[in-house]
């Protein structure tokens, strides 16, 4: 399952399946696992609205499962797939998740700042079923719609140039503040 694309919760979870015997790891950076005494804490789901440098409103979903590594390490094995399976489970019969979500896994330590990952492979090693984290990125979807920040398209637009509207028309602002007999102390109007 090595990714160059975001893996959906159904494909994530199908995975999951597959190994309901292993023991369920992460690697969250190169030889380094996160603890086998970890929780999955939540899973939460994000509807995701954002406005792109081109001016594209942009939607999407993203199911985050929080790992924790709580400061007394005190069991030898990390959890099996199956028990991972029994607290989606759970999470399932009180939310519905669309599954077609981007699965990211959250996880931070004392040395490795809390982050959201996406299951880049997921590796079975004997017993355990490892899965392999790749940083998230930031990126320009008006580049990836084909044009490129800072340069013209075809149709002689840049890239990161908003949407063109209609010119909003200027209001012309009254000073209301202005002196009137009528009202001036002891002109007899209040």
């Amino acid at each position: 399952m090595n990714n160059t694309e975001a893996t959906n919760w159904q494909s994530f979870k199908n995975e999951l399946l597959l190994h309901t015997d292993k023991h369920l790891q992460f690697k969250y950076a190169e030889d380094k696992l996160v603890d086998a005494s970890y929780h999955i804490t939540e899973i939460k789901q994000a509807p995701i609205v954002s406005v792109d440098c081109g001016g594209k409103l942009n939607t999407w979903t993203e199911v985050i499962v929080q790992l924790w590594e709580p400061a007394s390490k005190s069991v030898d094995r990390s959890m099996k797939v199956s028990k991972a399976l029994s607290i989606i489970q759970v999470v399932e019969k009180a939310m519905s998740i669309n599954p077609m979500a981007t699965v990211k896994i959250e996880f931070g330590n004392s040395e490795f700042d809390t982050r959201q990952m996406y299951p880049n492979d997921l590796i079975v090693d004997g017993d355990s079923l490892i899965v392999d984290l790749r940083p998230d990125k930031t990126q320009c979807k008006a580049i990836e719609r084909g044009g490129s920040c800072g340069t013209t398209t075809a149709e002689g637009e840049a890239c990161c140039t908003p949407a063109k509207t209609e010119a909003k028309p200027k209001l012309e602002l009254k000073n209301l503040v202005v002196a009137s007999a009528c009202c001036e102390p002891g002109s007899g109007c209040c």
